[in-house]
């Protein structure tokens, strides 16, 4: 659960502000997202090296 202090004077946007980017930085809807359904580990490295290879040809590009 995330907590966030309020601090004395402090605007509530800024307050929810610094809330958002903590739920952001925790990645809470990212795990949720990835929980929905069961991905095998085969083809979660198959994943990424699939990503690796495409960041790398990204990269010798320029």
């Amino acid at each position: 659960m995330l907590k966030i202090l309020v601090k004395e004077g402090e605007n509530i946007d800024r307050a929810l502000k610094r809330y958002k980017k903590k739920f952001r930085d925790v990645k809470v809807l990212q795990q949720l997202r990835e929980r929905k359904q069961y991905v095998k580990p085969s083809v979660l490295r198959r994943a990424e090296v699939k990503k690796a290879a495409y960041k790398e040809q990204l990269f010798k590009e320029d």
